[in-house]
Protein backbone atom coordinates (compact mmCIF):
# COMPACT_ATOMS: atom_id res chain seq x y z
CA UNK A 1 0.00 0.00 0.00
CA UNK A 2 1.45 3.28 -1.25
CA UNK A 3 1.65 5.78 1.49
CA UNK A 4 1.47 9.69 0.81
CA UNK A 5 2.87 12.49 3.05
CA UNK A 6 5.15 13.01 6.59
CA UNK A 7 4.38 9.84 8.76
CA UNK A 8 5.28 9.47 12.52
CA UNK A 9 7.20 6.51 14.14
CA UNK A 10 6.12 4.47 16.63
CA UNK A 11 8.27 5.13 18.97
CA UNK A 12 10.12 8.50 20.23
CA UNK A 13 13.62 6.91 21.28
CA UNK A 14 14.01 4.78 18.45
CA UNK A 15 15.93 6.17 16.06
CA UNK A 16 14.85 5.37 12.30
CA UNK A 17 13.63 7.49 9.36
CA UNK A 18 9.92 8.19 9.42
CA UNK A 19 9.04 7.29 5.94
CA UNK A 20 9.77 4.14 2.82
CA UNK A 21 9.27 3.53 -0.27
CA UNK A 22 8.00 1.05 -1.77
CA UNK A 23 11.10 -1.38 -1.79
CA UNK A 24 11.13 -1.02 2.23
CA UNK A 25 14.21 2.02 1.83
CA UNK A 26 14.04 5.17 3.71
CA UNK A 27 12.65 8.30 2.55
CA UNK A 28 13.91 11.52 4.64
CA UNK A 29 11.52 13.92 3.95
CA UNK A 30 12.10 17.39 1.77
CA UNK A 31 12.72 20.75 3.16
CA UNK A 32 9.21 21.20 1.38
CA UNK A 33 7.59 19.06 3.72
CA UNK A 34 8.95 19.56 6.66
CA UNK A 35 7.69 23.38 6.07
CA UNK A 36 4.05 21.90 5.74
CA UNK A 37 4.31 20.28 8.91
CA UNK A 38 5.54 23.23 10.87
CA UNK A 39 2.83 25.59 8.94
CA UNK A 40 -0.20 24.83 11.35
CA UNK A 41 1.69 26.27 14.19
CA UNK A 42 3.09 29.25 12.42
CA UNK A 43 -0.78 29.41 10.92
CA UNK A 44 -2.05 29.42 14.95
CA UNK A 45 0.52 32.26 15.72
CA UNK A 46 -0.50 34.46 13.04
CA UNK A 47 -4.00 33.77 13.60
CA UNK A 48 -3.67 35.46 17.75
CA UNK A 49 -1.69 38.07 16.37
CA UNK A 50 -4.78 38.74 14.13
CA UNK A 51 -6.85 38.47 16.83
CA UNK A 52 -5.02 40.88 18.93
CA UNK A 53 -5.04 43.28 15.86
CA UNK A 54 -8.68 42.91 15.36
CA UNK A 55 -9.68 43.74 18.55
CA UNK A 56 -7.60 47.34 18.78
CA UNK A 57 -8.74 47.98 15.39
CA UNK A 58 -12.23 47.12 16.76
CA UNK A 59 -12.45 49.38 19.63
CA UNK A 60 -10.74 52.12 17.73
CA UNK A 61 -13.55 52.21 15.45
CA UNK A 62 -16.05 51.72 18.74
CA UNK A 63 -14.32 54.70 20.48
CA UNK A 64 -16.18 57.57 18.42
CA UNK A 65 -19.23 55.83 18.97
CA UNK A 66 -19.32 55.56 22.47
CA UNK A 67 -18.63 58.83 22.81
CA UNK A 68 -21.32 59.81 21.08
CA UNK A 69 -24.06 58.03 23.05
CA UNK A 70 -22.23 59.41 25.92
CA UNK A 71 -22.39 62.87 25.11
CA UNK A 72 -26.27 62.03 23.81
CA UNK A 73 -26.90 60.59 27.41
CA UNK A 74 -25.31 63.27 29.09
CA UNK A 75 -27.77 65.23 27.08
CA UNK A 76 -30.76 63.84 28.18
CA UNK A 77 -29.79 63.16 31.71
CA UNK A 78 -28.88 67.20 32.16
CA UNK A 79 -32.20 68.06 30.30
CA UNK A 80 -34.71 65.59 32.08
CA UNK A 81 -33.47 64.34 35.16
CA UNK A 82 -30.56 66.08 37.00
CA UNK A 83 -28.07 68.58 36.46
CA UNK A 84 -25.10 70.01 38.74
CA UNK A 85 -24.87 73.87 39.31
CA UNK A 86 -22.04 76.52 40.90
CA UNK A 87 -23.36 78.45 43.51
CA UNK A 88 -21.28 81.41 43.64
CA UNK A 89 -23.74 83.85 45.66
CA UNK A 90 -24.34 83.56 49.42
CA UNK A 91 -27.95 84.36 49.52
CA UNK A 92 -28.54 80.93 50.84
CA UNK A 93 -26.10 80.64 53.32
CA UNK A 94 -25.50 78.56 55.30
CA UNK A 95 -27.23 76.05 53.67
CA UNK A 96 -25.16 76.52 50.14
CA UNK A 97 -22.19 78.12 50.23
CA UNK A 98 -21.57 80.94 47.99
CA UNK A 99 -20.17 83.88 49.94
CA UNK A 100 -16.93 85.28 49.12
CA UNK A 101 -14.02 83.38 50.30
CA UNK A 102 -15.82 80.62 50.60
CA UNK A 103 -15.64 77.36 48.00
CA UNK A 104 -18.92 77.53 46.24
CA UNK A 105 -20.88 74.56 46.78
CA UNK A 106 -21.68 72.33 43.51
CA UNK A 107 -25.05 71.12 43.66
CA UNK A 108 -27.02 68.31 41.83
CA UNK A 109 -30.99 69.58 41.04
CA UNK A 110 -33.36 66.63 40.57
CA UNK A 111 -35.96 67.72 38.09
CA UNK A 112 -38.03 64.33 38.64
CA UNK A 113 -40.38 65.17 41.38
CA UNK A 114 -41.87 67.97 39.32
CA UNK A 115 -42.50 65.80 36.52
CA UNK A 116 -45.84 65.27 39.02
CA UNK A 117 -45.85 67.69 40.64
CA UNK A 118 -45.38 71.31 41.49
CA UNK A 119 -42.81 72.62 44.53
CA UNK A 120 -43.72 73.03 48.15
CA UNK A 121 -43.10 75.06 50.73
CA UNK A 122 -39.63 74.17 52.10
CA UNK A 123 -38.61 73.22 48.40
CA UNK A 124 -34.99 74.29 47.79
CA UNK A 125 -35.44 75.66 43.99
CA UNK A 126 -33.29 76.33 41.25
CA UNK A 127 -35.31 78.85 38.72
CA UNK A 128 -35.18 81.23 35.69
CA UNK A 129 -35.99 84.83 36.76
CA UNK A 130 -37.98 87.12 35.61
CA UNK A 131 -37.00 90.00 33.42
CA UNK A 132 -37.44 92.56 36.16
CA UNK A 133 -35.15 90.86 38.44
CA UNK A 134 -31.28 92.07 39.04
CA UNK A 135 -28.73 89.32 38.21
CA UNK A 136 -27.16 88.11 41.62
CA UNK A 137 -23.60 87.92 40.20
CA UNK A 138 -22.44 89.06 36.62
CA UNK A 139 -20.70 86.77 34.26
CA UNK A 140 -18.66 87.42 31.09
CA UNK A 141 -19.94 86.04 28.15
CA UNK A 142 -17.58 84.28 25.68
CA UNK A 143 -16.42 85.82 22.19
CA UNK A 144 -16.16 82.90 20.62
CA UNK A 145 -18.05 79.77 19.85
CA UNK A 146 -15.54 77.30 21.35
CA UNK A 147 -15.24 79.65 24.54
CA UNK A 148 -19.49 79.41 24.27
CA UNK A 149 -19.27 75.24 24.09
CA UNK A 150 -16.77 75.08 26.67
CA UNK A 151 -18.76 77.45 29.11
CA UNK A 152 -21.91 75.46 28.75
CA UNK A 153 -20.24 72.45 29.64
CA UNK A 154 -18.45 73.42 32.70
CA UNK A 155 -22.34 74.66 33.49
CA UNK A 156 -23.99 71.32 32.34
CA UNK A 157 -21.21 69.46 35.02
CA UNK A 158 -21.10 72.70 37.63
CA UNK A 159 -17.92 73.75 37.54
CA UNK A 160 -18.83 77.32 35.82
CA UNK A 161 -20.79 79.80 36.94
CA UNK A 162 -24.18 79.78 36.23
CA UNK A 163 -26.12 81.92 33.96
CA UNK A 164 -26.93 85.27 35.22
CA UNK A 165 -30.54 84.22 34.75
CA UNK A 166 -30.13 81.09 37.37
CA UNK A 167 -31.14 81.89 41.00
CA UNK A 168 -31.41 79.33 44.45
CA UNK A 169 -34.29 80.18 46.58
CA UNK A 170 -36.60 78.25 49.02
CA UNK A 171 -39.95 78.21 48.29
CA UNK A 172 -42.18 80.16 51.26
CA UNK A 173 -46.17 80.20 49.56
CA UNK A 174 -47.53 78.55 46.39
CA UNK A 175 -50.59 79.78 44.51
CA UNK A 176 -53.33 81.37 46.85
CA UNK A 177 -51.75 81.49 49.98
CA UNK A 178 -51.32 85.10 51.36
CA UNK A 179 -47.71 85.60 52.77
CA UNK A 180 -46.56 88.57 55.01
CA UNK A 181 -44.19 89.55 57.68
CA UNK A 182 -44.43 90.41 60.13
CA UNK A 183 -45.93 88.73 63.56
CA UNK A 184 -45.82 90.00 67.33
CA UNK A 185 -41.92 88.18 67.43
CA UNK A 186 -40.77 89.38 63.79
CA UNK A 187 -41.57 86.16 62.09
CA UNK A 188 -43.00 85.42 58.58
CA UNK A 189 -46.28 84.68 58.48
CA UNK A 190 -48.09 82.51 55.68
CA UNK A 191 -52.81 82.36 55.89
CA UNK A 192 -52.14 84.22 59.44
CA UNK A 193 -49.81 81.47 60.65
CA UNK A 194 -46.26 81.69 61.13
CA UNK A 195 -43.95 79.64 59.58
CA UNK A 196 -40.98 77.37 61.23
CA UNK A 197 -37.34 78.04 59.68
CA UNK A 198 -34.62 77.09 61.42
CA UNK A 199 -31.86 77.70 58.08
CA UNK A 200 -32.75 81.68 58.03
CA UNK A 201 -29.16 83.07 58.85
CA UNK A 202 -28.51 86.59 59.65
CA UNK A 203 -32.18 87.74 59.21
CA UNK A 204 -33.25 91.34 58.35
CA UNK A 205 -33.38 94.07 60.93
CA UNK A 206 -37.13 94.49 62.11
CA UNK A 207 -38.85 97.57 60.64
CA UNK A 208 -40.04 98.59 57.24
CA UNK A 209 -37.68 100.23 54.25
CA UNK A 210 -35.52 98.95 51.66
CA UNK A 211 -33.71 96.73 54.55
CA UNK A 212 -36.01 96.32 56.59
CA UNK A 213 -37.99 92.84 57.34
CA UNK A 214 -41.34 93.80 56.73
CA UNK A 215 -43.61 93.12 53.59
CA UNK A 216 -46.79 92.23 52.47
CA UNK A 217 -49.36 90.98 52.66
CA UNK A 218 -48.95 89.51 49.03
CA UNK A 219 -51.32 86.80 47.87
CA UNK A 220 -49.72 84.48 45.64
CA UNK A 221 -51.34 84.46 42.02
CA UNK A 222 -52.08 81.03 40.32
CA UNK A 223 -49.33 79.25 38.57
CA UNK A 224 -46.29 81.05 40.79
CA UNK A 225 -44.58 80.84 43.57
CA UNK A 226 -43.01 83.65 46.46
CA UNK A 227 -39.77 82.47 47.29
CA UNK A 228 -37.13 83.63 49.66
CA UNK A 229 -33.31 83.40 50.67
CA UNK A 230 -31.66 81.78 54.16
CA UNK A 231 -29.52 84.32 54.21
CA UNK A 232 -32.37 86.68 54.95
CA UNK A 233 -30.40 89.93 54.99
CA UNK A 234 -28.19 88.97 51.65
CA UNK A 235 -30.86 88.15 49.38
CA UNK A 236 -32.66 90.08 46.56
CA UNK A 237 -35.59 87.69 46.50
CA UNK A 238 -39.32 88.15 45.95
CA UNK A 239 -39.57 90.92 49.15
CA UNK A 240 -36.75 93.20 46.81
CA UNK A 241 -39.59 92.57 43.89
CA UNK A 242 -43.10 93.29 45.60
CA UNK A 243 -43.55 96.34 42.97
CA UNK A 244 -43.28 94.50 39.57
CA UNK A 245 -45.94 93.33 37.91
CA UNK A 246 -46.52 89.90 39.62
CA UNK A 247 -45.49 91.63 43.34
CA UNK A 248 -42.17 89.74 43.30
CA UNK A 249 -43.28 86.03 42.89
CA UNK A 250 -41.99 83.64 40.29
CA UNK A 251 -43.54 81.06 37.61
CA UNK A 252 -43.93 77.47 38.56
CA UNK A 253 -42.88 76.96 34.58
CA UNK A 254 -39.47 78.88 35.14
CA UNK A 255 -38.39 76.37 37.82
CA UNK A 256 -35.52 74.18 36.48
CA UNK A 257 -35.36 71.69 39.40
CA UNK A 258 -35.41 70.99 43.30
CA UNK A 259 -31.99 70.83 44.87
CA UNK A 260 -31.11 67.56 45.81
CA UNK A 261 -27.44 67.17 47.22
CA UNK A 262 -24.42 68.93 47.82
CA UNK A 263 -21.88 67.21 46.14
CA UNK A 264 -18.46 68.90 46.11
CA UNK A 265 -16.68 69.67 48.33
CA UNK A 266 -16.71 66.35 49.79
CA UNK A 267 -16.75 67.72 53.36
CA UNK A 268 -20.17 68.78 52.88
CA UNK A 269 -21.76 66.17 50.72
CA UNK A 270 -24.99 65.91 52.48
CA UNK A 271 -28.68 65.66 51.06
CA UNK A 272 -30.29 68.55 51.22
CA UNK A 273 -34.15 68.45 53.02
CA UNK A 274 -37.37 70.21 52.58
CA UNK A 275 -38.47 70.77 55.75
CA UNK A 276 -42.42 71.33 56.42
CA UNK A 277 -41.72 75.03 57.38
CA UNK A 278 -45.38 75.53 57.45
CA UNK A 279 -46.66 73.05 59.69
CA UNK A 280 -49.56 71.15 58.23
CA UNK A 281 -51.46 70.16 61.32
CA UNK A 282 -54.29 68.23 59.51
CA UNK A 283 -53.54 64.65 58.43
CA UNK A 284 -53.58 65.38 54.48
CA UNK A 285 -53.79 61.91 52.27
CA UNK A 286 -51.33 60.80 50.11
CA UNK A 287 -50.92 62.27 46.55
CA UNK A 288 -50.17 59.88 43.68
CA UNK A 289 -47.20 62.25 43.30
CA UNK A 290 -46.34 62.48 46.99
CA UNK A 291 -43.74 59.31 46.58
CA UNK A 292 -41.34 61.51 44.72
CA UNK A 293 -40.85 63.98 47.12
CA UNK A 294 -38.25 61.98 49.08
CA UNK A 295 -35.72 59.91 48.85
CA UNK A 296 -37.01 58.14 45.62
CA UNK A 297 -36.95 61.75 43.96
CA UNK A 298 -33.08 61.35 44.75
CA UNK A 299 -32.52 58.11 43.49
CA UNK A 300 -34.90 57.70 40.58
CA UNK A 301 -32.54 59.99 37.87
CA UNK A 302 -29.76 57.41 38.88
CA UNK A 303 -32.09 54.15 38.45
CA UNK A 304 -33.75 55.30 35.13
CA UNK A 305 -30.22 55.92 34.21
CA UNK A 306 -29.03 52.27 34.91
CA UNK A 307 -31.99 51.05 32.98
CA UNK A 308 -31.05 52.88 29.84
CA UNK A 309 -27.40 51.54 29.99
CA UNK A 310 -28.53 47.92 30.78
CA UNK A 311 -29.22 47.17 26.76
CA UNK A 312 -26.44 49.46 25.62
CA UNK A 313 -24.08 47.28 27.81
CA UNK A 314 -25.92 44.16 26.94
CA UNK A 315 -25.58 44.34 22.70
CA UNK A 316 -21.85 45.16 23.40
CA UNK A 317 -22.00 41.64 25.40
CA UNK A 318 -23.46 39.99 22.60
CA UNK A 319 -21.29 41.36 19.93
CA UNK A 320 -17.72 40.17 21.71
CA UNK A 321 -19.45 36.57 22.48
CA UNK A 322 -19.95 36.51 18.50
CA UNK A 323 -16.73 38.06 17.88
CA UNK A 324 -14.80 35.34 20.14
CA UNK A 325 -16.97 32.52 18.02
CA UNK A 326 -15.75 33.97 14.79
CA UNK A 327 -12.21 34.95 15.33
CA UNK A 328 -11.43 32.71 18.07
CA UNK A 329 -8.38 29.26 18.37
CA UNK A 330 -10.72 26.47 16.11
CA UNK A 331 -11.00 23.14 18.28
CA UNK A 332 -10.14 21.15 15.13
CA UNK A 333 -6.72 20.45 14.27
CA UNK A 334 -5.34 22.68 11.19
CA UNK A 335 -6.04 20.86 7.80
CA UNK A 336 -2.89 20.59 5.68
CA UNK A 337 -3.91 18.74 2.87
CA UNK A 338 -1.75 15.50 3.83
CA UNK A 339 -4.25 12.17 4.21
CA UNK A 340 -2.59 10.28 7.15
CA UNK A 341 -2.36 6.77 6.85
CA UNK A 342 -0.77 3.96 9.22
CA UNK A 343 1.55 1.77 7.78
CA UNK A 344 1.21 -2.26 8.59
CA UNK A 345 3.50 -2.86 11.49
CA UNK A 346 5.91 -5.38 9.40
CA UNK A 347 6.98 -1.86 7.40
CA UNK A 348 7.50 0.28 10.69
CA UNK A 349 11.57 1.15 11.53
CA UNK A 350 12.73 -1.19 14.20
CA UNK A 351 10.01 -3.56 14.21
CA UNK A 352 11.25 -6.28 11.62
CA UNK A 353 11.59 -8.42 14.45
CA UNK A 354 8.81 -7.83 16.10
CA UNK A 355 7.09 -8.54 12.51
CA UNK A 356 8.86 -11.40 12.16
Amino acid sequence: MTTHGPSEPADADTPGPSATNESGAPVTPSAGEGAAAAEPLSAGRRGRRGTTAAKKGSLLRELPVLLVIAFVLALLVKTFLIQAFFIPSGSMEQTLHGCTGCTGDRVLVNKVPYWFGEPEPGDIVVFRGPDTWSPEITVAEPSNWVSGALLSLGRAIGVAPPSEDDYVKRVIATAGQTVQCCDAQGRVTVDGKPLTEPYIYQDSPLGGGANGREFGPVTVPAGRLWVMGDHRSASADSRSHVSDQYSGTIAVDDVIGKGALIVWPLDRFTVLDSPDIQQQAEAQAVRPEAWVHGDAAVAAPYALGLAGALPISAVRRRRRRRGARLTGPSRRPPRTGWRRVRRPAQTRPGRETDAG
